[in-house]
């Protein structure tokens, strides 16, 4: 076994190890914070962590994926500058965040955006800071440590966020949480390789290099956004922040396949792949595709099982207030298949330096959802506007696939396999369910009408 394999495996285990157990941690504390706070909050928040997530994609230059992917990626001059740029970038966001809080709380017509995205918007100055370390580590594909770094700052803010619940069911328990998390990985991520700090750099072949390579990353990321964060932006002008919230719930659970898929991408394919762009593309396409499929496997019983019985969990496990999440969930649920395609082949364009079809993908998926969620609203309601939602990678899928087959890095015939397969095991899961008098997991949206 090669070196690298050895390392992409090991680091395979630690990411799903840790996304695991930041799952069960976010799951606990999510429970426990659905009883102590309204679902009008967790409505509130999520518009706000879209509104700043938009600003920080819309600003996105590439400088991780440019250490990960640059030759010059360990040289001292090439991280102190990326930092330099990233602290820039950091600062640029927050005054963004100030110049857009009161036209973005007249457009929701909600005061409490007017402080909110202000003070939760210090985050972005916060993780400005953190230490390159952090892209140096997943360079190497070291990602035992930085499992343990993501988890300490989660474990914090689980912490925060539950003791200040308990005392002052505010808001601000969820936005003391955000910043507990981000001051810990602050100072953590400046310990992580010993004798390695930051300083202000500016070398301009540096500059140069990160941003012809981010250009991309820049626009891929700003159309990112609108694609896959635009619907909790519309939806919060379409349904109130109660309901924004019990969706936010089932979304998050829903995504939970797919989250684990982009953290394997972007932190063990996306470094392997990149140390084995000198082979042929036949010769690299093979290799993709041999690891690819037991990923693809595990992935269609995951969802299969999130599709299925995933509904059974938000009514076990929630309160009434939430039981609309049920049958948001399979939907949702069923909907990830294309991402979870296109998310296990996507780091293989970037590695080779063609990032420019998930950009172009990107942009057809923000203009489904733009056009397509507020007609499917308007047509079935809150039922249509989530199928939408469900359907919004298929235009994502198709570029990149187009994309692939150009590059010589086909996968058609392993997704259509993949996809069969797929469907399988969500057939006999259904009839399963069915045989012990279940019914199917949408039934839920009769008895909310």
């Amino acid at each position: 076994m090669t070196s690298l394999k050895q390392l992409a495996i090991k680091g395979t285990i630690w990411t799903i190890a840790g996304f695991g157990t930041s799952q069960i941690l976010r799951f606990g504390c999510n429970l426990i914070l659905t009883r102590l706070l309204f679902p009008k909050l967790f409505g509130l928040m999520a518009l706000v962590n879209t509104f700043i997530l938009g600003l920080h994609l819309f600003s996105d230059i590439g400088v991780g994926p440019s250490i990960i992917q640059n030759k010059r990626g360990d040289d001292p001059t090439f991280l102190n500058t990326a930092w330099t740029l990233q602290v820039i970038r950091g600062l640029i966001v927050w005054l963004c965040c100030l110049l857009s809080a009161w036209p973005v709380a007249q457009l929701y017509a909600e005061p409490q955006l007017l402080w909110l995205i202000p003070v939760v918007g210090l985050s972005t100055i916060i993780t400005s800071f953190n230490s390159t370390a952090v892209f140096t580590l997943n360079r190497h594909l070291a990602l035992g440590q930085l499992a343990i770094f993501e988890l300490g700052g989660q474990f914090f803010a689980t912490i925060a966020m539950i003791f200040w619940a308990l005392f002052s069911p505010t808001i601000w328990s969820l936005v003391i949480g955000g910043l507990v998390a981000d001051i810990t990985r602050l100072l953590w991520s400046h310990r992580l390789i010993s004798g390695f700090h930051n300083r202000f750099a500016w070398d301009r072949q540096a500059v140069g290099a990160i941003f012809a390579f981010g250009k991309w990353i820049f626009l891929s990321t700003a159309v990112t956004f609108l694609g896959t964060q635009a619907d909790r932006l519309i939806l919060g002008k379409l349904i109130s922040f109660e309901l924004l919230g019990v969706y936010g719930i089932a979304f998050a659970l829903a995504t939970m396949p797919q989250q684990l898929i982009g953290a394997l991408a972007s932190k063990v394919i996306l470094p392997a792949i990149s140390k084995l762009t000198h082979l042929s593309r036949p010769q690299l396409r093979v290799k993709v595709l041999q690891n690819r499929r037991p990923i693809l496997m595990a992935s269609a019983l995951i969802v299969t099982v999130l599709a299925s019985f995933g509904d059974m969990v938000i009514l076990a496990l929630y309160d009434r207030r939430y039981s609309q999440a049920a049958w948001m969930l399979p939907i949702l649920s069923l909907g990830i298949w294309p991402n979870l395609l296109f998310e296990t082949l996507r780091q293989s364009l970037v590695a080779i330096g063609k990032p420019n079809y998930e950009t172009f993908g990107q942009f057809f998926k923000c203009l489904h959802i733009c056009i397509g969620l507020p007609l499917g609203f308007s047509w079935m309601g809150i039922v249509g506007a989530v199928t939408v939602v469900a359907l919004n990678d298929l235009p994502l899928y198709g570029i990149v696939a187009y994309g692939l087959w150009r590059e010589g890095l086909t996968s058609i015939k392993q997704d259509v396999i993949a996809t069969v397969i797929f469907f399988i095991f969500l057939t006999c899961m259904l009839a399963i369910r069915v045989s012990f008098g279940f019914g199917l997991p949408i039934n839920q949206i009769f008895l909310s009408q």
